[in-house]
């Protein structure tokens, strides 16, 4: 659906990469004042999360411009998913090429993939509230909100939303 992007498993050589994309679309919806942040240490540390998760990036014409975090339950990056869920986390994409396919091709991606495996029947996820344009990708590709599993960042006031497609 999506010739141009390439949705494959993060390597080693990516890591900055992912960490740049993931550090400037955290900044640029406003999420939080600059890098230095607790978590935003933390989820620049793609060589850590890549121990424990499953990272993908998506690829166009050989540079990564996107990337995602798989998790199941039960798996440290797991927030929400319930035994039969795939979760994913901090889909982004390049605040340069947002609006270009690619966040939607490795939605895709992952739902094709849930669909592969024993015992997963649904993919979840959350998101800020405030994120309308993920909001809107969510919706279109299928996902329906769960209000009922919306939750608060620990020791914040911070809403996230939780979105969840059954397969």
């Amino acid at each position: 659906m999506h010739p141009q992007i390439t949705i494959r498993s993060a390597v080693e050589s990516d890591y900055d990469a992912v960490a740049r994309i993931t550090r400037d679309s955290y900044l640029a919806a406003g999420y939080f004042e600059d890098a230095a942040h607790p978590y935003m240490v933390k989820i620049q540390d793609v060589a850590d999360r890549a121990g424990q998760a499953t990272i993908w990036v998506a690829e166009r014409g050989g540079a990564v411009v996107g990337s995602v975090t798989l998790a199941l339950a039960g798996e440290p990056f797991a927030d929400i998913a319930l035994q039969d869920e795939l979760e994913f986390r901090m889909l982004v994409v390049d605040p340069a090429v947002q609006r270009s396919g690619a966040g939607r091709a490795m939605v895709e991606a992952i739902i094709e993939h849930a669909r592969s495996l024993p015992g997963i029947n649904a993919v979840a996820l959350t998101t800020g509230q405030t994120w309308e344009s993920a909001h809107g990708l969510y919706r279109t590709t299928g996902f329906r909100r769960v209000p009922e599993r919306d939750w608060l960042v620990p020791g914040t006031d911070i809403k996230l939303l939780v979105y969840r497609l059954d397969l």
